[in-house]
């Protein structure tokens, strides 16, 4: 190996690389004991705390906290504990006629050492799912989760010392520079969750080494709204997926496509909505959340900024409290397409509304556009529906509703492109974590040897035969 004795991460990487094959060769019984545990401190002894890190960081309600936090991974660890003998079982596959006296099966084999780098928004979820699956499949893990969602850091960091040795599962803590230095290593398999720039960043770092990655990304998500739609279903869904976290999701509606007719009935709708989950001073409500940061506050803020100079229709115009780090809900129309909001991942409580005649113009502006992560289509035709979905690309999507697709976990979720490579989830983390070995026995002997070499007249028109019907 490389010498990596100047990084401060090598001897907890080596620890874990030489301790690689008696994790790999453990029993599923070994596995679920492991699961049982992270289950049992996620559910009981940990749990309070769980919700009181995501409040003191995010301000998260305690509803979705228990939600996505809690019962989100109980249930990944469920599925993967009911499932986990049937995924590492030998897969028996089909063997060709040629290949007469051999038989084939695929082995999914861990793929070693391996890194999560999670995120700040879901900081619990998007740490400990994918972990899930990696001590399903038998890796050895190294984490590392966000910095700016400090209290949560901290809270797993205790949780992973309690539950694993080093060598097998163990947490690092720090800024850029311990991402750098980690990158540095020659993981065999990288679970990134985060934002597109520092995705791309983690694939070149990565290239050097030729370490498999999932990257779980963004991107803009978009809403369409056929007119032939439950437009209350449709308004109420939108606004509570858009505003779950304070917008802080990365499949939320980034904008919305409302078909011209229906405009105003979705603005009443939507408002109403508003009003009901929050109330009519939404940063008196323990309902919702706040931004992360003052980082991504003035980030937010300036797309608001932009959005005025561009001389945009304030729909609903969200209060701003920069020392409370509050921004209301906020619905923006007339946006023209070098502004900010319509250009960059927005990640907040702003939804920007467009409108459109015909379907196809929404077609046609999405195929110029990245592939988003998630694609919500609201329509009771089945063919508007079908056109939208086999006219687009995206890495999900949702008809009519919003959000779900991501609790689902028989579904791959992921992006494609831009907005992300590779899949979570289920057996589709398992599978990220997981090498597919492909295994041939021969156990008689068969036709193949009749074409070893010396080749005669005979193996001539043996291999001639053997093109055309077989």
């Amino acid at each position: 190996m490389k010498d990596y004795k100047d990084n401060p991460y090598f001897k907890l990487f080596s620890a874990q690389k030489n301790n690689q094959y008696k994790i790999a060769q453990s029993t599923i019984k070994e596995r679920k004991r492991k699961l049982n545990a992270l289950q049992h401190a996620i559910e009981v002894t940990y749990r309070e705390q769980i919700k009181k890190a995501l409040y003191k960081d995010l301000k998260r309600p305690v509803v979705e906290s228990d939600l996505v936090a809690v019962y989100l991974i109980i249930k990944e660890i469920k599925h993967a504990k009911s499932n986990m003998h049937r995924w590492l079982k030998k897969q028996k596959v089909k063997t060709d006629i040629v290949l007469f006296g051999t038989k084939s099966w695929v082995k999914y084999e861990p793929k070693g050492v391996c890194l999560i780098m999670s995120p700040w928004n879901y900081p619990i979820n998007l740490t400990l799912s994918p972990l899930v699956a990696a001590i399903a499949a038998g890796n050895t893990v190294i984490i590392k989760p966000s910095e700016i969602s400090s209290h949560c850091s901290e809270l797993m960091a205790t949780i992973v010392k309690d539950l694993f040795n080093e060598d097998e599962v163990a947490l690092v803590q720090g800024d850029v520079e311990t991402a750098q230095n980690l990158l540095k290593l020659p993981f065999n398999h990288i679970f990134f969750t985060g934002s597109i720039p520092v995705g791309k960043i983690v694939m070149k770092a990565v290239a050097k080494h030729l370490t498999s990655v999932t990257l779980e990304l963004g991107g803009k998500s978009p809403v369409i709204i056929d007119n032939n739609v439950d437009i209350k279903l449709a308004a109420k869904t939108v606004a509570w997926l858009k505003h779950f976290n304070c917008g802080q999701t990365c499949i939320a509606p980034d904008y919305v496509f409302v078909q011209e007719k229906i405009l105003n009935s979705f603005i009443t709708h939507y408002k109403q909505y508003l009003n009901e989950f929050y109330g009519s001073d939404t940063s008196k409500s323990n309902s919702y959340g706040r931004i992360i940061s003052s980082k991504n506050f003035n980030r937010l803020k300036s797309y608001l900024e932009d959005a005025k100079t561009h001389r945009a229709e304030f729909i609903v115009e969200g209060e701003i409290n920069e020392e409370d780090l509050f921004i209301g809900p906020t619905v923006i129309s007339n946006l023209k397409q070098e502004s900010l909001l319509m250009n960059e991942e927005i990640f907040g409580p702003i939804l920007p509304i467009k409108t459109y005649k015909e379907k196809e113009e929404v077609v046609v502006y999405l195929k110029d556009k990245d592939k988003p992560l998630a694609l919500y289509v609201y329509s009771k035709s089945k063919s508007f529906t079908n056109y939208i979905i086999d006219n687009t690309r995206a890495g999900t999507t949702c008809i009519n509703a919003n959000g779900i697709q991501f609790s689902n976990h028989h579904l791959p979720f992921g992006g494609s492109n831009s907005s992300g490579i590779g899949k979570a989830h289920g057996f589709y983390s398992f599978k990220a974590f997981s090498n597919e070995r492909a295994v041939l026995k021969r156990y008689a002997s068969g036709p193949v040897t009749l074409l070893f070499p010396p080749y005669t007249n005979f193996k001539e028109k043996l291999a001639r035969l053997t093109v055309k019907w077989f």
